[in-house]
């Protein structure tokens, strides 16, 4: 669980700033949306790396140098050259806290961290950073009675007002794919991934929460690392130079995740639930780069060596020591232009991405309902869908 940093003014600052205000126009037809933005006192967020802003780094092992090089000038806990997509700013817990943790998955790993076994997962997986939060919960409350630093804590009623964050699920497939389990197997695991993905939703509906902001997952088959674990056979790339199997495999879990999400609605109508498509803005970047005045989306800023000048090796990874070729090295340095590039790492994208990524969000252009963060408590546009009666259990 990480406190908010206080000498971070970041993208999270600015996604605060859409929460509540205007600075966003939401593109959409609803007077009510028009109208009336949310005004969230608190955002509660669980993920992996995608928005891990320090967990990984104080529980298990500190992320180096040159990790966090463009825009805090140190490392700061994240896993790019500077800010994420959901990065925040703040003192204290009083508007929100962030439970994700990289190389987090939804359900149990199989490989937890520590491990000298190669690549791991995070003992933080989905059911844990719940377990964390209901804990905050309480004892933030605890300390308030008590009066000792109450002001730092949240007012009990945030948390019925806050909005709930998720951007987890990538780690799932990847911890398959390093365990070599056929493609098909992961594909049928895909339903216990998500069954366990809308337990801790509920689960946290049933705590109070009300108001959910949930990312589908990227396109896996376009990361460097992935490739290690992938067929070379030309066949198998699209267009952008991505794995298409991977990529099919994310869509299918993104499938699958929108459907939780509409029976989630269903079951909740009291609770907004807002489905973000992260996968095609991501995948954007991938297939037209120049587009959006990025270069070499596939190859890593950070790394060195591997295979197809990917420059992403498991021998040398960013920011870690290194064999090559018998020689001992220190993979600190990285590209001359890391804001001309998609991937920071051959897993995690730069700061520049990242913004382009939450620029894009920022819209509600890519939302379901189509509307932009600061408008994620309001309801009518997936009544509409659903309609007005349209309630059912879901198990």
């Amino acid at each position: 669980m990480q406190q908010l940093p206080s000498n971070s003014i970041s993208l999270f600052c600015f996604f605060c700033m859409l929460l509540s205000s205007s600075y966003a126009k939401p593109r959409i037809s609803s007077p009510a949306f028009a109208a009336n933005s949310c005004n969230f006192p608190a955002i509660f967020n669980f993920g992996d790396s995608n928005s891990d802003t320090g967990g990984i780094s104080a529980a298990l092992y500190p992320i180096n140098w040159p990790y966090g090089q463009t825009y805090f000038h140190m490392p700061a806990g994240r896993f790019s050259d500077g800010r994420l997509i959901i990065d925040f700013i703040g003192t204290n817990f009083s508007h929100g806290a962030n439970f994700a943790t990289g190389g987090s998955t939804i359900r149990v790993p199989d490989r937890i961290l520590p491990t000298n076994e190669g690549f791991g997962f995070s003992p933080f997986y989905l059911d844990i950073q719940l377990s964390q939060f209901m804990l905050f919960k309480s004892r933030s409350q605890m300390i308030r009675q008590r009066g000792i630093y109450a002001s730092l804590m949240p007012q009990e009623e945030y948390f019925s007002q806050a909005l709930y964050t998720f951007d987890i699920g990538q780690n799932d497939f990847t911890a398959d794919l390093f365990a070599d389990m056929p493609i098909e197997k992961i594909y049928a695991s895909v339903p216990d991934v998500i069954n366990s993905f809308a337990y801790n939703v509920k689960s946290i509906y049933n705590s109070g929460g009300r108001s959910f902001w949930i990312h589908n997952t990227g396109p896996l088959g376009c990361y460097a690392f992935v490739f290690l674990y992938s067929p070379s056979a030309p066949a198998l790339k699209d267009s952008a130079g991505c794995v298409k199997p991977y990529n099919e495999l994310a869509q299918y879990f993104n499938l699958k995740l929108k459907e939780a999400v509409v029976q989630l609605r269903k079951a909740f109508p009291s609770a907004a639930f807002t489905y973000v498509d992260v996968y095609s803005i991501k995948y954007s970047l991938f297939k037209e780069p120049e587009k959006y005045g990025f270069e070499l989306p596939l190859v890593a800023c950070c790394g060195y060596g591997g295979i197809d000048k990917y420059n992403f090796s498991l021998n040398a990874v960013c920011g870690a020591s290194g064999l090559v070729n018998g020689t001992k090295i220190v993979v600190d340095s990285s590209c001359d232009r890391p804001s001309a590039r998609v991937s920071w790492d051959g897993v995690h994208f730069t700061e520049a991405a990242n913004k382009f990524i939450f620029d894009q969000i920022s819209t509600g252009d890519f939302s379901d309902p189509p509307i932009p963060p600061n408008m994620a408590c309001h309801r009518e546009g997936q009544l509409k869908a659903l309609g007005q009666n349209a309630l059912v259990n879901i198990s």
